[in-house]
């Protein structure tokens, strides 16, 4: 092989890592692989979990003990086809005791080890986007004993981070960046006179952005030197977007003219014939590129001129499981001096090699702890469903007597909830793909023809169309309806997916509607709520979770809350009409101001402030913008101590009673204002209750605050 491993045996308590390799005259490369030496059993029991068959390919014995993997423990001049099954089979046993993204790492396991065996990371730079298809990458770079940790609290991360290990170019827990930030990187190493390789893995839904396609727009027009493998698994969003498993968009062609197409020769006479032809120019030049173009035409797979427009050399469709290949082809690749963006376009199956993912309808996506002989998830049963679910059935009960109704999400059907809605409605339910600022726009259009879109996003992944909900929705007024699903702290997923910002940049638009549901009925409520506003944008954000066992309406089918059908007229901070909170519980001294979620931890908070015999009055705000204006006032008149708490970052809720009371004068007086938000650094991935617990924001948090404020801060102590 053009490319050597070798093993390099470390200290068990040490973790591995990718080491460097030392140059060489020669055309051969070595890159060393440190390994964790972990306890095998004998090589006969090996053959038995991961063997070779007599047709040549691979058997998998999938137990729920930890697989015999002994060319992936002591990687030297190993068979690669041997150390990708060892692999696989180490991801399936390591993700059935964690849970996680399981199918999307399965499907690059050769994809994956190609990459290490031929380019020199943290030299050579590797992007993976989506970041959930990393796993493979993690083990061959060190992080194998610590794969136990992933997603857990102060353990590794599901999605690459660079604070985690110098193999992690660049961080990706949304989609659709790898090429802008490779062209970055590209184009640095070419300003510092380096020679490296830049490569940039984008797939599993993610080239459906529109920033992938402006990064490849640029790319070619820079003409820089650097690898994009497009890994087209046949998903154009994500496997749960409907109820019957996900649509395959495109197909595979034939091996044998990739091989024409990646050919040494083939290239170096076209990159000769375009830089003689450039000195030439005139009709010559557009002569030899038409020739070029045709030439192409015939090697290629229908599709590749979108490419070739775009100014890359497309090289595919590539069997993304022949690792030999792929080898191959990385290799030629790689030794070709010519300059330019190339486009590598692999064909892989989502949940390769593992047969319970295979038959899955969602092809195991997304799991919990599962049994790794029959894939079957260890899903805990709760008396309530998630707050998705709940949404969805409102929806539907909205929908069923309203025909104008329509619902959008970007590739998340499963995630927002939006399959129950696609079944019963197939023609008003629609997925965009991973393209957050289109959905956006395309629901403002919808709403300019009269219809009501119900837009479904998660609200870190809103992020992403801001731009579009400011000028395209809320400048215009247009009745567009933003459900923000995983909003707050989402426990595994971590900073990448926390839904921290929401309330800050909804509320600060002019004309937009902002509300937070405290429990599952609320939710059901703001739907209808939200559906009843036909003459400004509106939004509600929800967490990630179950709901708490809140009685729900007749139906599913929730009522408007009060004000919702009338026109207001209203500045930023206060409305002539106000929308309603209330009041859950009636005490003295102190108010507890709770917004969406938090609401249930200001209600735990005075049952403990309750034992100590302080009643305090709870009260759930329900609106962030408008505010009900005149319950602040009331409860800025009756309290000593008004405390807003919300699991949203810096400016959000807080600042805009803040605001409301010093625009009215009430902060003149002897009032007590404290605000408690999250904190203003990212908090990393672990349990719910680790992250609630880190923020300051649980019931005992809130406890503690009111103990020091009345002056009881030994007290206060005790609680945390």
């Amino acid at each position: 092989m053009a490319v050597s491993v070798c093993v390099v045996r470390t200290n068990p308590s040490i973790s591995p890592c990718l080491k460097a390799p030392t140059p060489s005259l020669s055309s051969r490369k070595q890159s060393c692989l440190r390994a964790c030496a972990a306890n095998t059993s004998d090589g006969e029991e090996g053959n038995k979990m991961t063997r070779k068959e007599k047709d040549g390919g691979w058997k998998i014995e999938f137990t729920g003990e930890k697989p015999p993997t002994p060319l992936l423990d002591t990687i030297n001049y190993p068979d690669l086809e041997q150390l990708s099954a060892e692999l696989r089979a180490d991801i399936v046993q390591s993700v059935s005791k964690t849970g996680g993204h399981l199918s999307s790492s399965l499907g690059v396991v050769e994809l994956t080890v190609a990459l290490h065996h031929v380019f020199n990371t943290p030299e050579d730079k590797i992007i993976w986007d989506v970041g959930h298809q990393a796993y493979p990458h993690k083990i061959l770079t060190g992080r194998r004993s610590r794969m136990h940790t992933i997603r857990k609290t102060s353990g590794l991360a599901g999605f690459p981070k660079r604070e985690e290990s110098v193999h992690d170019a660049f961080g990706a827990g949304h989609s659709s960046t790898s090429i802008s930030a490779g062209l970055g990187m590209a184009v640095g190493r070419d300003l510092l006179g380096k020679t490296n390789s830049v490569v940039a893995v984008i797939g599993d839904g993610a080239m459906t952005a529109g920033q992938a396609y402006e990064a490849m727009n640029n790319a070619g027009y820079l003409d820089t030197n650097m690898i994009i493998i497009l890994n087209d698994n046949k998903q154009v969003s994500l496997p749960t977007a409907t109820l019957d498993g996900p649509a395959i968009p495109v197909g595979a062609l034939s091996r044998t003219l990739t091989k024409l197409q990646s050919s040494t020769k083939f290239r170096k006479l076209r990159e000769a014939a375009k830089s003689i032809t450039k000195q030439l120019g005139g009709q010559t030049f557009e002569v030899a590129a038409k020739v070029d173009e045709y030439a192409r035409g015939l090697l290629s797979a229908s599709g590749s001129t979108l490419f070739e427009e775009l100014g890359l050399y497309y090289i595919g469709p590539v069997d993304g499981h022949n690792v030999d290949d792929l080898v191959g082809i990385f290799q030629k690749v790689k030794a070709m001096p010519a300059p330019g963006p190339v486009l590598i376009h692999i064909v892989t199956e989502k949940g390769k090699g593992y047969p319970p993912a295979e038959a899955a309808a969602d092809r195991m996506h997304g799991v919990v702890k599962f049994d790794p002989k029959s894939g079957q998830q260890f899903k805990s049963k709760s008396p309530t469903l998630p707050y998705t679910r709940y949404f969805a059935e409102s929806l539907i009960g909205e929908a069923e007597v309203d025909d104008k109704i329509v619902a959008i999400h970007a590739a998340m059907g499963g995630g927002t909830g939006l399959n129950y809605f696609q079944k019963r409605f197939p023609d008003r339910c629609f997925d965009v793909g991973i393209a957050e600022q289109h959905a956006v726009t395309f629901a403002a259009g919808l709403a300019t023809e009269g219809l009501k879109p119900f837009c479904a996003i998660y609200s870190s992944f809103l992020q992403r169309g801001y731009d579009q909900v400011i000028h395209d929705v809320d400048l215009q007024k247009l009745p567009v309806r933003f459900a923000m699903d995983r909003a707050g702290l989402v426990g595994a997923d971590g900073p990448t997916h926390c839904g921290a910002f929401d309330i800050t940049y909804m509320a600060c638009l002019p004309n937009m509607v902002v509300m937070a549901p405290s429990d599952e009925a609320e939710l059901m409520h703001m739907v209808a709520t939200a559906a009843a506003i036909d003459d400004r944008p509106s939004c509600f954000r929800f967490p990630r979770g179950n709901g708490i066992g809140a009685v729900l309406p007749p139906d599913n089918k929730g009522t408007p809350l009060e004000a919702a059908k009338l026109k207001i007229t209203c500045n930023v901070f206060y409305c002539s009409i106000d929308w309603k909170g209330r009041i859950l519980a009636e005490g003295h001294r102190v108010a507890l101001l709770g917004y969406g979620s938090m609401v249930q931890q200001c209600v735990e908070a005075a049952s403990i402030l309750r034992s100590r015999n302080i009643f305090v009055t709870v009260v759930d705000a329900r609106f962030c913008k408008p505010l009900d204006g005149d319950l602040i006032r009331r409860l800025a008149k009756e309290h000593e101590i008004l405390i807003t708490v919300e699991e949203g970052s810096i400016g959000g809720f807080g600042s805009h009673v803040s605001h409301f009371l010093c625009l009215n004068g009430i902060m003149d007086g002897p009032l007590k204002l404290r605000a408690m938000v999250l904190p203003d650094r990212y908090i990393d991935h672990g349990s719910p209750e680790d992250q609630i617990q880190e923020a300051g924001l649980s019931s005992k948090h809130i406890s503690a605050t009111v103990l020091s404020l009345l002056g009881r801060q030994k007290e206060a102590l005790t609680l945390n």
